[in-house]
């Protein structure tokens, strides 16, 4: 065995709603187009079941308004709008990179320590995806990477402890944030030495640091998307 762990993914409708909430906040869908169930989940190849929780999740969000036994429409979006989803977002994510590096234990640490360390603590996933990420750059693995960037938040997420806010987060999380006047390669390059000025506080137990870092993270990203609406 060459000790590799399963990558944790998002649940369908998660995946979904990323998917759609992505696709409206950089206006590849345009306000006033209708989606329907069955299009949505053929064109991301999966059942309606997780297509109408999306929706529920988006219409919540405002993103989108239910219309009954036919879908939903696409609300407009305004730069306000970006704004506060990523303030939100950054305010979320950056005290779950606090509580992670506060409660975290170094995979440097002795195998004692973290046997005694409680469930959900251990920092040693988010450095196994982060050098998994590292290595899917390096080949220009680019869809791979796309799928570490959501695995590295998600594991801060999960270290957390928090399983509320996980959850919110969860339900908040767009995809990459790259905008309008950068390609996916070079989004990574930026994306991954944000990662590892992270995981540095993480490993650290730098919780003033992880929050400084995640939130400039988010609010970068921010910037990116606001891209599309100058």
């Amino acid at each position: 065995m060459n000790g590799l762990k399963p990558i944790k993914m998002p649940s369908a409708k998660e995946k979904v709603a990323a998917e759609l909430r992505k696709a409206i906040l950089s206006r590849q869908m345009k306000e006033g187009e209708i989606l329907s169930l069955d299009s949505v989940a053929s064109q991301l190849n999966v059942s309606a079941m997780p297509v109408r929780e999306a929706f529920q999740i988006l219409a919540r969000d405002g993103l989108i308004k239910l219309r009954q036994n036919k879908g939903a429409i696409v609300l407009g979006i305004t730069d306000t709008y970006i704004r506060e989803h990523y303030q939100l977002r950054a305010i979320l994510e950056s005290a779950c990179a606090g509580l992670a590096a506060e409660e975290g234990v170094d995979i440097l640490e002795s195998a004692a320590a973290k046997l005694a360390a409680e469930p959900g603590t251990d920092i040693a996933e988010i450095e196994d995806v982060y050098q998994e990420s590292c290595e899917a750059l390096e080949n220009g693995e680019s869809q791979k990477y796309t799928d570490l960037n959501r695995a590295f938040h998600n594991e801060i997420w999960s270290a957390a402890g928090n399983g509320k806010m996980k959850k919110m987060i969860s339900e908040l999380w767009n995809g990459l944030s790259m905008g309008s006047m950068v390609s996916e390669g070079d989004y990574a390059k930026v994306s991954i030495k944000e990662h590892g000025r992270i995981l540095k506080a993480l490993q650290e137990h730098n919780v003033e640091a992880a929050e400084k870092e995640m939130y400039a993270h988010i609010m970068r990203s921010r910037d990116d998307m606001l891209t599309y609406y100058k």
